[in-house]
């Protein structure tokens, strides 16, 4: 199943199979810090509630 996909991409993509798998594998790796840089962000104490209220506000002034 997964080699199948794979082979879908490399075809689409005009490409080897091998090159659209080191290809996902580097997107994917990069996801495995973000976690870490999220921890990195100042809490600035916004709830959830206040983001959506503000949005919606926005929102109705368009």
């Amino acid at each position: 199943m997964l080699v199948e996909r794979l082979e879908r991409l490399a075809a689409r993509d005009a490409t080897s199979v091998s090159a659209v798998a080191l290809r996902e594998l580097a997107e994917i790796s990069r996801r495995v810090d973000n976690p870490m840089l999220l921890d990195a962000l100042p809490d600035r104490d916004v709830g959830p509630v206040v983001i959506t209220d503000e949005l919606d506000a926005e929102r109705a002034e368009r």
